[in-house]
């Protein structure tokens, strides 16, 4: 097993400064182009109710890679996320995580399931993007693009695995400190740089969260997740969803519908996965306890569909005996499950032809797609992962909600309540109790093809060349399908030595190794190992094997590296063909 460095985060200042310099010099932020930022349409309101509290739009990245580092999160929301599932925090927040640890060659797989930071860091992560959310939403330069107002956006805490870690005192110091970040903003608030010195008096709402979704993972036992949602309900007085697991539907039906159905024949369920996870009966009599638990505390409750499903590690591709599937087949299995639940829940749901209280949330392989349908059938919000992996990352976002803008005045509906109200009649028009059940028809009919293994056997596209350090096919998939935004690319202009029309660059210290840009690299080579790998933290640089250069604290110059004085000299040429690179931000631009 390797043991990668871990993430460094970027301060506030440096994130805040890239942000000025990278709108200064290309009109972007984090590399995403303004005509993927989300702008909501005059007559379509795509709000909904999380748990109570308003949300300007329905989806956000689910907890995960895309939920872990401040500049990831902004991103989410300049692609119109308005609830942030923030990635799960635990008490063993040291873990060594075995590298490649996403494969998203085909329908998707990962073997990750926390946090890589430790607790502080990620209580300073999360605060940080809250800090940037809420300048970046009253900062002029963007209200073409966002529209004036961006409407109110939620991070939703996603806490884990068992009762005595989340009552230790480091995990209920996080919720307590998310719950009221007044000292994390105040030793924040100076490091806000110049050209955003008009918010270092800002009045920073002091509230993050105060709402959790319990990630049980998978063999959690079903007293354990009775103890840890009434404690997380009676001891930090939050709202609370549970996420549960696909195996609920059973082995059989699982078997059924992964392999009969959708033809994912090399693809090995573990038995012992479904004998140690909650049980459907066991489930229903939990949703019904713990939701009139949480009603007598005056909170209140929700479930999750789903967790990812735990498979044989039949491709070793990555390491580790088991992986986690994801992407397509999970969202049939999912649907499924909502399927079942909403038979055995009647009016007990709070969704479309049941109208109860119990809030259902989604994450299983959601698309430009299928977001509409998923929406239709009253899951709120409908989070994704897979789908932003895949080329274009952050940037589809933005296309998911006009697709779903489109949908919702298709139907003359102009809020997500009407919207639900005339799909369900359209499912009872064609036979269906409701939404859920259409849905699921759908997608195990007219629409098979979308999720079945002939729909997405389909490999990256792949050229014979070995990768280069200096030089690529210049496709910017590197950059896209990070998660963690540790790429960045230059246009090469005139620079001596140096061909093509952009060089890739990647920030060492936000790259954990995930293994994304080399499953969609078309040249052969890992671009994290092989593209210039730049430092800022000369603590990591020393301790990173391999090719590597350390830059200045503005980085504008090289200072130190074991690379060729030929490699020396383009790289400097072409940082300061640009003013450095994004970090150069120092408050001057």
């Amino acid at each position: 097993m390797s043991t990668p460095p871990p993430l460094t985060p970027m301060g506030l200042d440096v994130l805040l400064g890239r942000i000025a310099h990278e709108w200064e010099s290309r009109g972007r932020i984090f590399d995403l182009p303004t005509a993927r930022y989300w702008k909501p349409a005059d007559d379509v309101d795509l709000s909904y109710q999380h748990l109570g509290r308003p949300a300007a739009t329905p989806i956000g990245p689910a907890a995960g890679p895309h939920s872990q580092m401040a500049q990831n999160i902004v991103l989410a929301w300049l692609g119109g996320s308005r609830l942030i599932e923030l990635k799960t925090v635990q008490v063993m927040d040291d873990l060594e995580i075995a590298r490649p640890c996403i494969d998203m060659q085909t329908i998707g797989y990962n073997i990750e399931w926390s946090q890589e930071l430790e607790v502080a860091q990620s209580l300073e992560e999360y605060v940080k993007a809250w800090m940037i959310l809420e300048i970046l939403g009253r900062w002029e330069p963007l209200t073409p693009h966002l529209g004036p107002d961006p409407g109110p956006h939620l991070f939703d805490l996603s806490v884990g695995y068992d009762l005595a870690g989340i009552q230790s005192d480091k995990v209920a110091g996080f919720i307590r400190d998310m719950g009221d970040a007044s000292a994390e903003i105040e030793r924040l608030r100076p490091l806000i740089p110049e050209p955003f010195a008009q918010f270092r008096d800002h009045e920073f709402p002091t509230l993050v969260s105060d709402t959790v979704t319990l990630s049980t993972f998978h063999g959690c036992p079903p007293d354990e997740i009775e103890a840890i949602t009434k404690h997380l309900v009676d001891a930090h007085d939050v709202d609370v969803i549970v996420k549960l697991n696909p195996t609920l539907l059973g082995y059989d039906r699982v078997n059924e519908l992964l392999h009969d159905t959708l033809g994912y024949g090399d693809v090995t369920l573990v038995a012992a996965a479904f004998d140690e996870d909650l049980q459907f009966d066991r489930g229903i009599e939990l949703i019904e306890s713990l939701n009139e638990h949480a009603r007598e505390g005056g909170r209140r409750f929700g479930i999750k569909l789903t967790n990812t499903l735990v498979v044989a590690n039949h491709k070793q591709w990555m390491p580790e005996d088991r992986m986690y599937l994801s992407g397509p087949p999970l969202h049939v299995l999912a649907t499924a499950l909502l399927d079942k639940l909403c038979a055995a829940l009647p009016g007990l749901l709070d969704i479309p032809g049941h109208d109860g209280d119990v809030q259902v949330s989604f994450s299983a392989g959601v698309t430009k797609e299928n977001l509409a349908n998923s929406v239709a059938m009253g899951v709120r919000p409908a989070t994704v992962c897979s789908d932003l992996l895949k080329p274009g990352g952050y940037g589809r976002l933005a296309p998911m909600l006009r697709t779903l803008t489109e949908a919702v005045r298709a139907d003359e509906a102009a809020t997500l309540g009407s919207f639900g109200t005339a799909r369900h009649q359209q499912a009872s028009a064609a036979g269906h109790r409701d939404p859920a059940a259409h849905h699921l028809a759908q997608v195990l009919g007219e629409n098979l093809g979308r999720y079945h293994l002939t729909g997405n056997e389909k490999l990256p596209r792949a050229v014979d060349h070995e990768l280069e350090m200096w030089g690529c096919v210049a496709c910017n998939l590197c950059v896209t399908v990070c998660p963690n935004d540790a790429f960045f690319k230059l246009p090469t202009g005139d620079v001596e030595g140096l061909e093509g029309r952009h060089q890739y660059l990647v920030f060492t210290e936000l790259c954990n190794e995930c293994g994304n840009c080399m499953t969609f690299c078309p040249e052969q080579g890992d671009p994290a190992m092989v593209k210039p790998r730049l430092f800022l933290d000369p603590g990591r640089y020393a301790t990173t094997a391999g090719p590597r250069f350390l830059l200045s604290a503005d980085g504008r110059q090289v200072v130190k590296t074991d690379q060729p004085p030929d490699d020396v000299g383009k790289l400097t040429s072409l940082l300061g063909a640009h003013e450095g690179s994004p970090l150069a931000g120092d408050g001057d631009s």
